[in-house]
């Protein structure tokens, strides 16, 4: 088959019109800080807007359940249209949602609209968050845990740059005043970011690829197929990622959604510890910054060490670190410390799991595919939330949720290791045995490098 007839729209676009691909990650890394406020201040509006609409707070979170749901469940299907049509316009379209989200909402009135128009910025935070990330994938064989990291990181720790302006004025203006700024804000940095972004023309590899692939692929299972989605969920590797991601996330989102009726129940909740902070506050913000720095830190490792050892070691960590809160959670120094290092061996899910799916599936596809696993979440969402909340109630306590994500993460380390591991060789090297198919020869893109 000649080259030429593998020249497509997107293959004729001249290199030198294509941002520089580390523009690009700084590009989706800004994107993806302007977003993480509609997950992470959240909690910043939920008094005043119980206060303003007279409804309960479990009326007010189904806004929040519904956000999460839009954010989550619908990325495949925008991941497939990123990988279609491309992140520029993609995320165009994503910053008006994400705009819409919270400007709607400051306009809301009745509780229903507020659910319609923060639901709409959950779309667009998803098309935002899958494109980002995607986009790394792509442009980043050689860096991928680490640049997939950084953008994901992204949106664990954007929150800490805002959260204090955005309670100021809330305080100042009122909740809606402040949704309506904001969600200009956000939505023009969007916008903006938005410019800059490009999928690689076909062909595209990094400067000095081959030696660079050839250490890569001493340490990480990589494949040389690019694997539609229909392709990937026929491969006994994807359930198995699949089933470890349900498991690992689950610990966190525990930890996330369940540190303040913890802290309640063990009595440090109201503990003044440090700069006037109770041990609940000062918690969640040293975990909100673990959070994020966890995911480049972690993506970095498994660059040197292979995804599946990463995998291991940091979750034996987080199964330490959970079995060591639950001894000492009393106490508001480990309280704050170990939830800390809790979240600092579990955000890295975020980045070790776009990473590994890159590398056994493919680049063309990876938005698409991320955006398949990544429902893993909202299914570890349904265990975290209602399913622990149940248990605490069935028990009173919060010992038996404890060991659930102890056993969780030491299952899913060994899986890693013991089976996801050797399954990936196995089929990296399965592959290599077939017949060589003809391809186009690398684009050696200046501009892009």
């Amino acid at each position: 088959m000649s080259s030429s007839s593998n020249v497509t729209p997107e293959s004729l676009i001249h290199p030198s019109r294509i941002p520089n691909r580390w523009v690009q990650l700084i590009a989706g890394i800004v994107a993806m800080m302007a977003i993480a406020n509609l997950q992470y201040a959240w909690t910043l509006f939920t008094t005043p807007i119980q206060n303003h609409m007279h409804i309960t707070l479990k009326a007010v979170q189904w806004t929040f359940a519904l956000f999460v749901a839009m954010e989550t469940w619908l990325v495949p299907f925008e991941g497939f249209l990123v990988d279609i049509i491309g992140p520029r316009l993609m995320l165009g379209l994503g910053s008006f949602m994400v705009g819409l989200g919270w400007i709607g909402s400051g306009y809301a009135e009745t509780v229903g609209a507020l659910y319609f128009w923060y639901s709409i910025g959950g779309v667009g935070a998803g098309v935002v968050y899958g494109g980002a990330i995607g986009n790394a994938l792509k442009w980043f064989p050689d860096y991928r845990g680490l640049c997939v990291g950084l953008t994901a990181g992204a949106f664990g720790i954007g929150t800490a740059v805002t959260v204090a302006p955005i309670a100021k004025m809330i305080t100042s203006s009122g909740y809606q005043h402040t949704f309506i700024v904001w969600g200009f804000v956000q939505g023009i940095v969007v916008l903006v970011c938005s410019l800059f972004l490009a999928r690689p023309p076909v062909g595209w590899t990094p400067p000095n690829w081959v030696e660079k692939e050839k250490k890569i692929k001493a340490k990480i299972n990589t494949s040389a197929v690019d694997m539609t989605p229909l392709q990937m969920v026929c491969q006994p590797s994807f359930y198995l990622i699949y089933l470890m991601m349900v498991m690992l996330a689950f610990g966190g989102l525990v930890v996330t959604a369940q540190l303040k009726p913890m802290a309640v129940s063990y009595h440090v909740d109201k503990i003044v510890v440090m700069f006037g902070m109770t041990a609940l506050v000062l918690a969640i913000e040293l975990d909100r910054i673990l959070n994020g720095l966890t995911r480049p830190f972690w993506g970095w490792v498994s660059d040197h060490v292979g995804r599946e050892n990463a995998i291991f070691a940091s979750f034996v960590l987080e199964a330490i670190a959970v079995f060591a809160l639950l001894q000492l959670i009393s106490h508001p120094l480990w309280f704050i410390a170990l939830s800390g290092l809790c979240f600092f061996a579990w955000g890295n899910i975020f980045s070790l799991f776009p990473s590994v799916t890159g590398d056994l599936y493919g680049n063309k596809w990876a938005t698409t595919n991320y955006g398949v696993v990544y429902t893993a979440k909202g299914v570890a969402a349904a265990f975290a939330g209602p399913g622990a909340a149940w248990l605490f109630a069935k028990t009173g306590s919060w010992s038996k949720v404890f060991w659930a994500m102890i056993v969780c993460d030491l299952i899913a380390a060994f899986m890693a290791l013991l089976w996801l591991k050797p399954m990936a060789a196995r089929a990296v090297a399965k592959q290599k045995s077939r017949p060589s198919v003809d391809i186009p020869a690398p684009i050696k893109a200046r501009g892009v490098a």
